[in-house]
């Protein structure tokens, strides 16, 4: 029939018709509407060979979010004597490839890049590559922004930024652009919880490249380079299972067979009249390598990652070798061979695992820490870069009340009096913060610079939209003043001012009450509520360790300190004006300070729940009560370092950015004695500990506060004596802890730590400290069979439980010499003024019984990332047009959440909907009051809008929860869960049960009251 038309119709006609024919038979087509139609998906994998040994050959490129470049150098392949490294021309050279054969595949990752590479195309090439996506021909992997570190980044941030790159994808290209498979192929270290929060965004599998070199040895000699993830103790399976696999060679080519512009191997020479003819070379080595490989897995089938950093800037290099590698290989059949060669991607590799239907072995602890050498541990990065940690920690935080007040002013917020406000900088600018060489401090100087500057773009734009929808709720315009530096008590707007407002707004579903500081030169005030009522206030000496850090930044010399109440997902307003005009004098009003002489008995402070005792010979804390539980510790808090090692006869490694590796195992403490002096007001107690001159503490018990802040100033730690040296603060107890610790996985559920072992194998301890370093995103504890000793920190941070009885976290690390991991240069920040990086952060300590302490911490923990934020403002306002009432307090909640259940996210998706995250943040038998499922009513949650219509969502929000599917396996632990998953479910779309460490995400469109 096709040989009849062709006879009758000629030229331009059989031309079109032979197009449509190839069209139809070697991808999908053009519906009515334009619209490309079918195809992607599983059902795009390229056919295998039943019998044969099926090696899927990946094209791909990694392409850090900034690294030893800025993210604009990488993009536009700037400053090659850096890097050669240039994004835009690696889509630029692989769309050409893949137009000219069906055959090839390419996979993509960091969508930061796409993303700006997509704005600046044509629309004839969008059209091209919305085709070669309809036809999984080019496949998105992963698909968030970036390729986000797992060790030192919060599950929220994680969250948000797989979402923003989700977005992206499915506003672009659709169905074909949601991503099945994540591929974490250059993290250091993988995360329980990240690969929890990968398989309740629908991902089927999880692949990557790194993990310890004694769990690969291990793994490939049990066959069990590929498994099935049980990433959740709380979560009812398969809903956080995820078939996991490790890449053979990391997420290089096998040896000798790169043929990238940026590698030096041998290219395919298939002329037979040359002497340097190879082919016979390439295929026996290459079927060779494939068999070898095949040892350590368990199906027909094995993948090899054709690729590398910033590979495919000249594509038919990669591809010109691949094509000549399948011809040969599969060519060698005819002779024998049971090797089968084709390009494939790692979804259709993952389908055809799952298509195998073995029984896979199941793992449910992490893969921390990772070790790719006997003294080589990663985890000097949980620490490196402390400043940056926390920053980005402040940043989500802003984030949130910035996509919060969007919603609740709705487009008030985006224009009014202050400019145009936009959330999406800082949602981009956080989404890179994300990476795998941002946030965990693995990055060139100038780099972190241009983080750091990215993120404050964000955070200008965003104070606009908060002034436009603060002036817009309250009803009030003022002149607000964002003081970002509170922490250092700078704000010089606000020192000299003899009237201002403080408004604090606070992002959890709960009301919070809170201790307000500011820098003020004043020594008498009135504050008053959002009521009129008189508020209690401190005014104390700002002490010289702040002047000191905060060097000419601030002038003020005190602070006005006092309580301030803020009601769930809302404001208030207080008022404070300068009840005395007499000149600034030293006599503190209202308090005492007083120098402690040792000879003395021991200092002592305390409130209503906790007493802290000092040693009156060393002046440090020697021990802690909880006296409404009749609880006493013996406690020793002190500061130590070590020396950072720089090679030794058993190996050359050095302590670096990635890598931590002291000289001794026994750290130098700070000082065996410190000068202390006391600060004592109504509302609070302190004790100043001078530790040296670049280490020092305050000791501060606020009124009716159930824990002990330690508010700690390190640096610049001085390398005068060329030595590195990584700063740490210790915790001595006589607690029989048996080795055993806890620490978070990225905020959320709590992981049981052992020193010296990991659950999976036998571990040879090379390194006593770096080897039982963990990751702490916000909590480290232990405890006996009565008392728990808990520690929150503001920041990510290295922490251990090096000898029993004893917790250290890592505050900041100074270093001289690189650890050979690619950076390539010292990790020696210069700070304010080029001397060395100061830090200043806080530890909250909580001493309770092993019962009540999850409720104290994790509610602590959420109420400190999530923290009230605080705007000034000059006390002169005036009514804002578009709202007739002023008001001085607000909330947009009905009935604040139970304490269990935490409003995640509450941002605005399009202009028609909005995106409701809610989680339950108790693990199943944590607490008796708290860990039970709790049904929350979403038709009567909001004060603020009316809620008209609900549809659940995957938590990456790409998908329908209704639609959502995911490969299903078999695993070697078929044990019943205890409860079903019927047990609790929603009556109505509108009356939402959560369980134990639940999210459950929904989109949502409303109408305002």
């Amino acid at each position: 029939m096709i040989r009849e038309l062709m006879a009758v119709w000629d030229g331009a006609e059989r031309f079109q018709l032979l197009l449509s024919l190839c069209l139809f038979v070697l991808g999908p087509g053009v519906d009515g509407d334009g619209e490309l139609t079918g195809g992607c998906g599983y059902q795009a994998c390229p056919a295998v060979n039943p019998g044969m040994l099926n090696v899927h050959l990946v094209p791909h490129t990694h392409d850090d979010v900034g690294w030893l470049k800025t993210v604009d150098q990488y993009y536009y392949g700037g400053k090659t004597v850096i890097q050669r490294a240039g994004v835009q021309y690696i889509l630029d050279s692989v769309i050409p490839q893949l137009q000219a054969d069906p055959a090839k595949r390419f996979i993509y990752v960091e969508i930061a890049f796409f993303y700006r590479w997509w704005n600046q195309q044509t629309n004839s090439m969008k059209k091209v590559v919305k085709q070669l996506v309809s036809e999984g021909r080019l496949e998105f992997v992963n698909g968030g922004w970036c390729m986000n570190d797992e060790a030192t980044t919060h599950y929220s941030s994680i969250i948000d930024q797989m979402t923003l790159g989700f977005q992206f994808l499915n506003d672009t290209f659709g169905e074909c652009g949601r991503p099945r498979v994540a591929w974490h192929i250059d993290p250091f270290g993988h995360s329980r919880e990240q690969a929890s929060l990968f398989a309740q965004m629908g991902f089927d599998g999880l692949f990557f490249g790194r993990l310890d070199y004694q769990d690969k040895k291990n793994r490939e000699d049990l066959r069990e380079m590929e498994q099935v993830w049980r990433a959740s103790a709380n979560l009812l399976k398969p809903n956080a299972d995820l078939f996991t696999g490790v890449l053979p060679n990391g997420y290089n080519p096998p040896s000798l067979l790169c043929w990238d512009v940026l590698c030096f191997d041998e290219p395919i020479k298939d002329d037979k009249d040359l002497d340097e003819y190879n082919v016979d070379e390439i295929v026996s080595y290459f079927i060779k390598t494939a068999h070898q490989q095949s040892k350590h897995y368990r199906t027909e089938h094995i993948i090899m990652t054709m690729g590398s950093d910033f590979q495919y800037q000249n594509a038919n290099m990669w591809y010109k070798n691949l094509d000549k590698l399948i011809k040969y290989v599969n060519a060698a059949q005819s002779t024998g061979s049971r090797v089968n060669v084709l390009y494939s991607t790692p979804s259709c590799y993952l389908y055809e695992l799952n298509k195998a239907n073995l029984t896979w072995s199941v793992k449910s602890d992490d893969f921390f820490p990772y070790a790719d050498g006997p003294h080589q541990f990663w985890t000097g990065y949980f620490t490196s870069r402390p400043a940056l940690k926390r920053y980005e920690r402040l940043s989500n935080n802003f984030l949130q009340v910035c996509n919060q007040l969007e919603v609740l002013a709705a487009s008030d917020s985006r224009s009014g009096p202050y400019g145009v406000g936009d959330s999406s900088v800082l949602k981009k600018a956080m989404g890179v913060a994300q990476h795998h060489d941002a946030v965990s401090g693995t990055e060139k100087q100038h780099v972190a610079d241009d983080y750091a500057k990215k993120l404050a773009k964000g955070w200008d734009r965003c104070e606009v939209l908060v002034s436009n929808a603060l002036s817009s709720l309250s009803g009030m315009k003022q002149n607000f003043i964002f003081c970002n530096k509170l922490n250092i008590s700078v704000c010089p707007q606000v020192e000299e001012l003899k009237k201002f407002t403080v408004n604090l707004y606070n992002p959890l579903a709960r009301a919070v009450s809170m201790y307000v500081r500011v820098p003020v030169n004043g020594t008498s005030y009135d504050v008053s509520d959002p009521k009129g009522s008189l508020v209690p206030n401190q005014v104390v000496a700002v002490s010289d360790f702040t002047k000191a850090l905060r060097k000419d930044r601030g002038h003020s010399v005190n602070e006005l300190v006092f309580k301030a109440w803020v009601p769930a997902l809302g404001f208030s307003t207080y008022k404070v004006s300068r009840a005395s005009d007499s000149p600034v004098f030293s006599k503190l009003l209202r308090s005492e300070r007083k120098h402690h002489d040792r000879r003395k008995k021991g200092l002592t402070i305390e409130n209503e729940y906790i007493r802290v005792l000092f040693d009156a010979n060393t002046g440090l804390i020697s021990g802690i009560e909880n006296l409404h539980k009749n609880l006493s510790l013996s406690v020793t808090q002190s500061f130590h370092w070590y020396d950072a090692s720089t090679g030794n006869n058993e190996s050359s490694q050095a302590s670096g950015a990635y890598i931590f590796r002291p000289k001794q195992e026994y750290p130098f403490p700070m000082s065996k004695r410190v000068k202390t002096y006391t600060v004592q007001t109504d509302l609070f107690q302190e004790v100043y500990q001078n530790f040296s001159s670049w280490c020092s503490q305050v000791v501060r018990l606020y009124k009716n506060q159930k824990f002990v802040e330690l508010e700690w100033t390190v640096g610049p730690i001085p390398v005068a004596d060329t030595i590195g040296k990584e700063v740490i603060s210790r915790f001595d107890t006589p607690l029989k802890t048996a080795g055993i610790f806890y620490t978070d996985s990225n905020g959320r559920e709590i992981l049981t730590r052992r020193r010296d072992y990991r659950p999976t194998w036998q571990l040879q301890q090379t390194e006593p400290v770096a080897g039982n370093y963990y990751p702490v995103n916000s909590r480290i504890y232990m405890k006996d069979g009565k008392v728990q000793l808990t520690v929150l920190t503001d920041r990510s941070q290295g922490g251990s439980s090096v000898k029993d009885g004893s917790l250290e976290l890592m505050v900041h690390r100074r270093l001289l010499y690189d650890d050979n991991r690619g950076v390539g240069e010292a990790l020696s920040e210069p700070g304010y003024d080029g001397n060395g990086l100061i830090v200043r952060g806080k530890h909250l300590v909580f001493l309770d019984t092993v019962d009540a302490s999850a409720e104290l911490h994790r509610l602590q923990a959420q109420a400190e990332y999530m923290a009230p934020w605080i705007v000034m403002a000059e006390g002169t306002r005036t009514p804002y047009s578009t709202r007739p009432t002023h008001i001085s307090e607000f909330s947009a909640l009905k009935a604040e959440l139970p304490h269990n259940i935490h409003l995640l996210t509450l941002a605005q998706w399009d202009p028609q909907s909005i995106v409701i995250r809610l989680e339950h943040q108790f693990e199943k038998g944590e607490s008796s009051v708290y860990s039970k499922p709790v049904t929350v009513d979403l038709a009567n949650l909001f004060s603020a809008f009316e809620i008209t219509s609900v549809e659940e969502m995957s938590l990456g929000f790409n998908k329908r929860k209704e639609d959502l599917s995911r490969l299903t396996w078999k695993t070697m632990q078929e044990v019943e869960d205890t409860e079903s998953a019927s047990s609790h479910k929603d009556t109505s779309r509108l009356m939402v049960v959560l369980n134990p460490m639940e999210i459950r995400t929904f989109r949502v469109h409303i109408q305002y009251r």
